[in-house]
């Protein structure tokens, strides 16, 4: 399978032949169903929900959990899926990560063995789409104390009160894991509420500028009733959470990776085809410069993104170092993607040159899974050996 011109080195050798296969199905997948109509849907802020079940018959979706896996996968394999969606549109990528990373690591993590037999399959092979409810109107960073949707047991029967923003997949997910604090003891427990469920209201979130096909909602829970057998019923407090959030936040890192690549891929296209002077800007010093600056970026990105998922399957990834190559990633990101629009000038501001795109959507990956400013103090806390979070 041929490398990405991206890859300068050479990175996807480090994936199995087998793996190596998965990947190049995402890569047709993505060029052949998404490139084409990515922009469009963009543009009118749609979701096309439609590619879902097609993509899932890929078999990468569930590829990390004994009851769905269709091959040996690892997380280097699964972050390297998460680049391939990203590099032809972040917004995808998000759409299918909510589903088969949030909503499945909360279920794989936090459920039981009957809850995963139940939920895990079906969100594997498409036939349901999964969302993931943390995030507060009032509640971000601080998200571990600040929560304020509640959950109260009343016999079999939890009653849920609250709301929820920024919530993808929310308006059509078939399920949301919801994330609430119990009213007898103040810790965070998860629960699998199911669309339609009376008191449970999505609304799109309108006017976004960036992952602008992602189906973002505020939900609101209005007496909510939610049977014990839907809890997650090996989550008891914010620390079993935040085992979800540490695997999803190296995702975040491999997205951050493809974005950049996106913009990258597209403006060494135009760079070599647009001519000023009588010759193509490639040649120019300051273009090489960017140029050069940003497959450096790419490149280091890699080696960080690379070796945290390695950790993740070695079992010695810790908070720190999620949050360090989210954090670092999503900088060089943002970084990258600028420089990517410098060279494209006045056309990249536009959809029609390829970098645009990406451009805007940079920053939401850069803020989402947690804050540059957080992450950073979650590695600081680390290094130093003092917190200095209130």
């Amino acid at each position: 399978m041929p490398l990405l011109e991206s890859d300068f080195y050479g990175f996807q050798k480090l994936l199995t032949p087998r793996q190596q296969e998965s990947v190049h199905a995402v890569r047709e997948f993505m060029e052949r169903e998404v490139r084409p109509i990515a922009d469009d849907y963009w543009e009118r802020a749609e979701c096309p929900v439609h590619l879902f079940r097609p993509f899932a018959e890929i078999g990468t979706m569930g590829a990390g959990w004994k009851e769905t896996s269709t091959l040996e996968s690892s997380a280097v394999h699964r972050g390297w899926i998460g680049m391939e969606l990203a590099r032809v549109d972040s917004s995808f990528c998000t759409f299918i990560g909510v589903s088969s990373g949030l909503a499945m690591t909360s279920i794989a993590l936090g459920g039981s063995d009957q809850q995963r037999a139940q939920w895990l399959p079906q969100l594997a092979d498409g036939s349901m789409i999964g969302a993931f409810g943390l995030t507060e109107p009032l509640a971000g960073s601080d998200t571990a104390r600040g929560m304020r949707t509640t959950a109260t047991r009343k016999g079999d029967t939890w009653v849920l009160n609250g709301a929820k923003r920024w919530i993808g997949n929310a308006t059509f997910a078939d399920v949301v894991v919801i994330w609430a604090k119990d009213t007898a003891d103040d810790r965070v427990k998860g629960f699998i509420v199911r669309q339609g469920t009376p008191g449970f209201s999505a609304t799109k979130i309108e006017r976004k500028q960036s992952l602008r096909i992602v189906q973002n909602a505020d939900i609101t829970l209005e007496n909510v009733e939610v049977a014990e057998t839907d809890r997650l019923q090996k989550i008891d407090s914010f620390r079993d959470l935040a085992k979800v959030l540490r695997i999803t936040r190296d995702g975040v890192a491999w997205q951050a990776l493809g974005t950049m690549i996106g913009a990258y891929e597209a403006a060494l296209k135009y760079v070599g085809q647009r001519e000023q002077f009588g010759r193509p800007i490639a040649s120019f010093q300051l273009v090489q410069d960017k140029m050069a600056t940003a497959i450096a970026n790419i490149t280091a990105s890699f080696g960080l993104c690379v070796r945290v998922s390695q950790m993740g399957d070695e079992g010695t990834q810790r908070d720190e170092h999620a949050a360090m190559a989210k954090s670092f990633v999503t900088t060089r990101m943002r970084e990258t993607v600028a420089l990517c629009r410098e060279v494209v000038g006045g056309n990249g501001i536009t959809l029609d040159y390829g970098v645009a795109r990406f451009f805007a959507d940079a920053e939401a990956v850069y803020t989402f899974e947690g804050t540059k400013d957080m992450n950073q103090l979650i590695v600081a806390r680390s290094v130093t050996g003092h917190s200095a979070f209130v």
